[in-house]
């Protein structure tokens, strides 16, 4: 069995907007892209990677995909100044704290950390 057996491997959201997917990622959490075409792009995080696919409706109300953050104030404002809409303002939780917010394209995400 390999290292990566039975792991996620690769997240893909739908998309209405993937220029102003990549900047609005890109902005915030620092990701890097690859285009395949004009409707598709890659993202990689510095661990995972996944992507954007045009087209697919943004339906809400699926799996919550949670991303970690060392300063979770300073991503909460880069979030909002990159266009995001915060839909839960931070709260604590046992563990750390965290917030949801929505991309450019009507995703729900959220952020969290320990500190």
């Amino acid at each position: 069995m390999s290292e990566n057996d039975h792991r996620l491997d690769y997240v893909e959201f739908p998309a209405t907007d993937i220029p102003a997917t990549k900047i609005f990622y890109s902005k915030v959490f620092g990701w890097t892209f690859e285009d395949y075409g004009e409707d598709y792009t890659s993202f990689h995080d510095g661990r995972m990677s996944g992507g954007f696919a045009k087209g697919s409706p943004v339906i809400q109300g699926g799996a919550l995909i949670v991303i970690y953050a060392d300063d979770l104030s300073l991503t909460y404002a880069k979030v909002i100044a990159a266009g995001g809409q915060i839909t839960k303002p931070t709260f604590e939780f046992p563990g750390g704290r965290r917030f949801h917010f929505s991309d450019p394209n009507g995703n729900l995400l959220a952020v969290w950390s320990d500190k």
